[in-house]
Formats: structure tokens, C-alpha cells, sequence
């Protein structure tokens, strides 16, 4: 081997052993506080709705999504949403939300829309983190809101399989 530099293989081995060390103990550390940050206050729903899509009543019509009471595989639920509701000109949803309450981010996706769009016909996958209520909100151009809340169950391990 060639010590022109001064490092030798056994140098070089040993202070990536120590540098990985050093790498593993301070992510531990950091784990343990990401623990602690999980008993955090959790996020207020109703503000949150009202930060994306306005305050206001939101009609629990016109709205669905189409999925089992018991998701089967958590990390991949399959989230049909349809707003029945014309796609006019002046009159139009201009964007969806879907929420799920327990999930670490609840907010989980925001479309916007315009009347070219047609129906609102959307769908997705996503992960539930636990068992929850998953709210999909739609707001009209004129600004008022439609809405539908559906508790959904995760399977133990997130697999019922």
C-alpha cells in the first residue's frame, strides 16, 4: 500500500468505525426526541380546514369517497373521492381537500380544480398512519363548503392479510 499520504488502511478503517459511531449515537439521540415530539398536542382539525378552504358550515352532501370501513394494507389505502356537483362556468368546485385527524401530517392532499375539469372525479393512495376519521372538504367558487367525515379502521400491523 502506498503511505504517501500518511493514511494506511488500518488508519482509514478505524476513523470511519469511529465517524460511524459517533453518526449512530447522535441519530439515537435524535430518535429519542422524535419520540418525545409524537406527545406533542395534536394538530386542531377545525382550524386547519378553515386555514385551506375558508370558515364556514360545510354541508355534509356531495360528496364521496368510496372506501371499506377496515383498511386492509395502511400504507396504501385507495382514496376515490367524487363531488357531485356541476363543473359551470359560475358555478364549480375549485378545490378539494382530504384530511385524515390521526395521521402525523393530517393534512394529506389539496387539488385545485376549474370548471374545464369536468366532474370531479379524483383518486389516490395513501398511507394511514392509524385508525381515523378521513374527511374529504370541497369548496364551491362561491365559496361554499361540501363536505363528508368517514371513520376508517387500519388493520393490526397495518396488514389484515
Amino acid at each position: 500500500m502506498d503511505h504517501t499520504n500518511g493514511v494506511t488502511r488500518r488508519t482509514f478503517f478505524r476513523t470511519a468505525g469511529l465517524l460511524g459511531a459517533a453518526v449512530a449515537t447522535s441519530g439515537l439521540a435524535g430518535f429519542s426526541s422524535v419520540a418525545r415530539a409524537s406527545d406533542a398536542p395534536a394538530v386542531n382539525i377545525d382550524e386547519l380546514i378553515a386555514k385551506q378552504v375558508g370558515a364556514g358550515p360545510i354541508a355534509m352532501e356531495k360528496v364521496a369517497l368510496d372506501i371499506p370501513a377496515t383498511a386492509e394494507n395502511a400504507a396504501l389505502v385507495r382514496m376515490p373521492i367524487t363531488v357531485d356537483h356541476p363543473m359551470e362556468a359560475n358555478n364549480f368546485i375549485q378545490s378539494v381537500i382530504l384530511v385524515i385527524d390521526n395521521n402525523p401530517n393530517p393534512l394529506v392532499a389539496q387539488f385545485e380544480l376549474l370548471p374545464e375539469s369536468g366532474k370531479v372525479s379524483l383518486e389516490f393512495r395513501a398511507r394511514m398512519a392509524k385508525s381515523s376519521k378521513v374527511r374529504v372538504i370541497a369548496k364551491s367558487n362561491s365559496g361554499k363548503l361540501y363536505g363528508l367525515v368517514k371513520d376508517i379502521q387500519v388493520a393490526a400491523g397495518g396488514c389484515a392479510g
